[in-house]
């Protein structure tokens, strides 16, 4: 039988270090508490070096408001702070740091010592806020020395030095990522490791701060914010294009209030938003900086501040996830849907258009009375510019018998004649027998002298004239721009071959018949099942209540319907027919990852749309090929659901390039 122990007040300095371990784990603890400290005052040049990983030294040097006398003497006592006064504070925080813990914490575990106002202090467990004289400097200089050698039970679980500055360096790129207008530097073992100058843009902080092996010209950023003129929170996210990517999430990156946070739903938010555009199991590379207000959110929760709880965080999610697809369905639409150029041809000029020339006619007909003079010699490629004879205004007075010679044209490059637009000779030749057919319906009514007894007889015909040249001519230009691919086979048992506008299309059979149907799913997705025995749901907050309240009708439009008793049960009587997933999936989906319900049938959309299309080795016959090749060229996202382009292009102009060909 044990013995009984009392219950006692520990030590001071027992107490001491083990609130301090809360705090202080391992050097990089430190880096974050003071570069925390150096941004609240004011600092725009901050710099850190560390020594031994950290282990033996960590100094911090910043610009900023400093440290009185006063200040010194008190400020690494447990829970002596300038941040806040009152408990209510608390809900109002614009600070990074606020609990007055760092300073102490530090302290309880290495040898402190702040250089401030002309003024330096020591503290550690073995002196208590020891003052001196030192030389008057701008802002402030905090050396921390000999971490954990008064506890050696803790420092023996620290790691070697070079991996201990590992984690410093990554704690110094958190708290600069946010502060682009702010300069900070980073030396270690007295070797400048990293130098981030003041003005950078939000996409230059992020890839200069990480490193990355992308250019910067990769990355865009996008912003959103709640409605409202003065809204709750807003963001700012930095993200590469879909050619940038990682195989894990690691490198998306979450801050609130200008901290790093551990915040999986945000996380998800910006992987939902991709969807669609990483294949293979990938993800994007991404930073979300959220300014929420601080009434809305809660840092007071985690000892390091790696956890926040928000008020309300589905707003936000469905903000960021929506801005994310955003960006990239309008990446999409500037890149893989841009049409190239079309090859310059010769063509002929038309100075008039068919219903000018024909109101021309008409009136000059009519005027002289001279009928065959004028009509007898139209063919269908009249009135051309004769480039000789700039004054001519689409007559010839050059006369033959009762014809005139009126089949004047000029050969030149398109955009070199007056700026008119260029007509193809078919659509002229088309244009052109409209005009003479009515005008010889016209000149049937004078035949005999048979003049009209009315005017107005005339101008109808005339005004019919022109109405219909021009209705025909719009008919003739929109065929012309609707001008289908050409197929021309398939390669390698997966490529479709195309070819339109001097580009040839090689389309993965598989990725764009996918893709198609996957549209046609999320066109009409509301087609359900009913269940035997309803999913039941029980909610366990107002806040969730309300939430399912607030997407029911979205729930119901893709097939998901559900009512509830007024106490927080939830039951759903019918789900997608397409849906497989248990009655805590849906659960687990909606409530606890806040998945809008057009995020959930994506993923029952995409994987239908993935089993019923034709796979690689397929062998379409030419109705069928041809049929997916112009549904693929008219894809508002030519990309598989799961993030595939579902086709390449090769220019004209590339394969000149390719075989070494100039374009003469």
């Amino acid at each position: 039988m044990s013995e009984r122990n009392p219950v006692r007040l520990l030590k001071a300095e027992v107490a001491r270090k083990i609130a301090a371990g809360e705090v202080i784990d391992r050097p990089n603890a430190i880096v974050r508490e003071l570069m925390d400290n150096s941004i609240d005052s004011g600092a725009d040049r901050i710099t850190v070096e560390i020594q031994g990983g950290g282990i033996e030294k960590v100094r911090v040097v910043d610009n900023g408001s400093g440290l009185t006398e006063e200040d010194l003497r008190t400020c690494a006592r447990p829970h002596a702070t300038s941040k806040i006064s009152t408990e209510t504070d608390l809900l109002n925080l614009s600070t990074l740091g606020f609990r007055g813990e760092a300073l102490a914490s530090i302290a309880a575990v290495c040898r402190l010592s702040i250089i401030s106002g002309g003024n330096k202090m020591r503290a550690s467990i073995t002196e208590d806020h020891v003052i001196e004289p030192a030389a008057p400097l701008e802002g402030t200089i905090v050396n921390a020395e000999g971490l954990f050698e008064n506890f050696p039970a803790r420092r023996q679980f620290l790691k070697r030095p070079a991996s201990e500055a590992i984690m410093c360096r990554g704690t110094f790129t958190e708290k600069a990522l946010p502060q682009p207008e702010k300069a900070f530097r980073f030396i270690q073992d007295g070797e400048l490791k990293l130098d981030l100058p003041a003005g950078q843009t939000l996409c230059e902080r992020f890839v200069s701060g990480m490193e990355l092996k992308e250019s910067v010209s990769l990355f865009s950023e996008i912003t959103g914010r709640a409605p409202g003129a003065d809204p709750e929170w807003s963001f700012k996210i930095v993200i590469g294009e879909p050619g940038v990517f990682r195989s894990n999430k690691k490198d998306i990156h979450i801050f609130v209030n200008g901290r790093k946070i551990q915040e999986y739903s945000l996380i998800q938010a910006i992987e939902y938003g991709s969807q669609g555009y990483f294949p293979n199991g990938n993800f994007p590379v991404a930073a979300a900086f959220i300014t929420v207000k601080p009434s809305c959110v809660d840092f007071n929760i985690h000892p390091a501040k790696k956890e926040v709880r928000f008020k309300d965080i589905a707003p936000i999610h469905h903000g960021i996830s929506s801005a994310v697809k955003a960006f990239f369905q309008e990446y999409t639409n500037s890149t893989m849907k841009s049409s190239s150029p079309k090859e310059e041809k010769y063509q002929t000029q038309e100075l008039f258009s068919p219903a000018q020339l024909a109101e021309k006619a008409l009136s000059s007909t009519f005027s002289t009375g001279n009928r065959s003079r004028y009509f007898g010699g139209i063919s269908e490629r009249t009135f051309i510019s004769n480039a000789k004879n700039p004054g001519w205004n689409g007559f010839s007075s050059k006369q033959s018998g009762s014809a005139i010679n009126s089949s004047y044209k000029i050969e030149h490059k398109p955009d070199s004649f007056f700026g008119l637009p260029v007509r193809d000779s078919k659509q002229t030749e088309s244009t052109g027998s409209i005009v003479k057919e009515k005008i010889e319906k016209i000149i049937a009514l004078y035949e005999g002298n048979k003049a009209p007894e009315k005017t107005e007889t005339v101008q109808a015909v005339q005004e019919s004239v022109i109405q219909q040249a021009q209705t025909e001519n719009t008919q003739i230009e929109n065929t012309q721009t609707e001008e289908k691919a050409r197929y021309i086979g398939n390669a390698l048992g997966t490529f479709l071959i195309a070819e339109k506008d001097n580009t040839l299309y090689l389309i993965d059979q598989h990725a764009a018949h996918e893709r198609m149907i996957f549209d046609k799913i999320m066109q009409n997705p509301s087609s359900s099942q009913n269940l035997l025995l309803p999913y039941e749901i029980q909610t366990e907050s107002q806040k969730e209540d309300d939430y399912l309240k607030s997407i029911q009708e979205e729930l119901k439009k893709i097939g998901f319907e559900c009512s509830t008793n007024g106490n927080g049960l939830w039951s759903f009587s019918t789900v997608h027919e397409r849906w497989k997933g248990t009655e805590e999936d849906l659960r687990h989906l909606l409530l606890d990852n806040k998945v809008a319900p057009r995020d959930l049938i994506y993923s029952v959309a995409a994987m239908t749309a993935c089993k019923a299309a034709v796979k690689d080795g397929y062998k379409l016959d030419e109705s069928a090929a041809d049929e997916i090749v112009q549904g693929a060229l008219k894809l508002p996202d030519p990309h598989c659901p799961h993030g595939r382009p579902c086709y390449t292009t090769i220019t004209k102009q590339n394969l000149f390039a390719l075989v070494r060909r100039t374009d003469s």
